[in-house]
C-alpha cells in the first residue's frame, strides 16, 4: 500500500466531515466523540434501544464497542439498521475472551451484524476467530502478545478472521495487522505510553469509523489510515512529553491534538507501513 492512499484517507475524511454513530461504554465515551471530532468527523452517540435505529439512519458509520456491553440489544438494532442502509460497522471486541457474557455477545454480534472493520488486541481477535477464552481484563494477555517470533500466528488469526466474516481484521499492538483475508499490512507506529491511558482503544477503533464512514469503498486503506494516524499522534504526543517532563493525563491530551494537526505530509513521512510477504 502506497503512503499516499492514507493521505488520501484522511483528506476524506476532514473534506467529508462523517458522522460517526457510536454504541460505547461510558468510561470513553467523551474521548471517542473527541478523538472523532480531531480527526475532522462529527460524533453522535445514541444508545437507547428506543431510537437508535432511527438515529444510524443519518449516520455515515456505526461503531459498536463491547465495553457497552449492557447495551447489547441496541448495539443488534442498529447495526441490523446500519447493514440494511449500507452503512459501515466497525466493531470493538473489548474483553470479549474473558467472561461468558462478552464471548456469548461478540459471538452474537458477529452472526447478526455485518462488520467493514473489527478491531482488537491479539487476545480479543482470538477470542473471535477461535471462540476460547483469552485476555487479562482489558488488555491483551502475556501468552498472546505479538512479537516477531509469534507474528506469523498472529497474522494467521488475522486472515482466519477476515476471511470467515468478510471484514477487515484489525490487531493492534507494538505491531498493528491489518488483513482482508487477502492483503495483510503491518504497522510500526505508537508508543508505550498509549497503554497509559484509558480508552486509547476506543479511541482508534471510534477514528476507524470517522475513516471508513469516509472511505467506505476502501476499508483495508481506511483502517490502516486511522491505525497511522493514531500510532503517530502517539509519537508526536511522546516526544512532547519527554521534552517537558510530564506525565499520561496531558499525553492524553496532546494525543488528541496531534490528530487535530496532523497533515497529509506529517502522515505520509511518518507512516510506518507494510504489505506482510509471510
Amino acid at each position: 500500500m502506497e503512503k499516499s492512499e492514507l493521505s488520501d484517507r484522511l483528506r476524506a475524511v476532514r473534506a467529508g466531515a462523517p458522522l460517526v454513530h457510536c454504541i460505547t461504554n461510558f468510561v470513553t465515551v467523551n474521548d471517542c466523540a473527541n478523538i472523532i471530532l480531531a480527526a475532522g468527523g462529527n460524533p453522535s452517540m445514541p444508545f437507547d434501544a428506543r431510537e437508535v435505529e432511527e438515529a444510524v439512519a443519518g449516520a455515515d458509520a456505526l461503531v459498536l464497542n463491547l465495553g457497552a456491553v449492557d447495551w447489547l440489544d441496541a448495539m443488534v438494532l442498529a447495526g441490523k439498521r446500519a447493514n440494511a442502509l449500507g452503512i459501515p460497522v466497525v466493531l470493538d471486541p473489548v474483553a470479549a475472551g474473558v467472561t461468558q457474557l462478552r464471548r456469548d455477545a461478540s459471538r452474537q454480534l458477529l452472526e447478526e451484524v455485518r462488520f467493514a472493520a473489527v478491531r482488537g488486541n491479539a487476545s480479543e481477535i482470538r477470542t473471535l476467530a477461535l471462540g476460547c477464552a483469552a485476555g487479562s481484563g482489558v488488555d491483551v494477555a502475556a501468552a498472546d502478545a505479538v512479537t516477531e517470533d509469534t507474528l506469523p500466528r498472529a497474522v494467521e488469526l488475522c486472515r482466519r478472521l477476515a476471511r470467515e466474516r468478510g471484514t477487515v481484521a484489525v490487531i493492534s499492538g507494538p505491531t498493528d495487522i491489518l488483513s482482508d483475508g487477502e492483503t495483510t499490512l503491518l504497522l510500526r507506529n505508537g508508543c508505550a505510553t498509549m497503554s497509559r491511558i484509558t480508552g486509547s482503544g476506543c479511541m482508534v477503533t471510534s477514528l476507524m469509523g470517522a475513516f471508513c464512514g469516509a472511505g467506505r469503498e476502501a476499508p483495508l486503506a481506511a483502517a490502516a489510515a486511522a491505525m497511522a494516524v493514531m500510532g503517530l499522534a502517539g509519537e508526536q504526543a511522546e516526544a512532547l512529553r519527554l521534552e517537558r517532563g510530564t506525565g499520561n493525563a496531558s499525553f492524553r491530551t496532546d494525543l488528541i491534538d496531534h490528530v487535530f494537526t496532523m497533515t497529509e505530509q506529517d502522515l505520509e513521512g511518518g507512516a510506518r507501513c507494510e504489505v506482510y510477504q509471510g
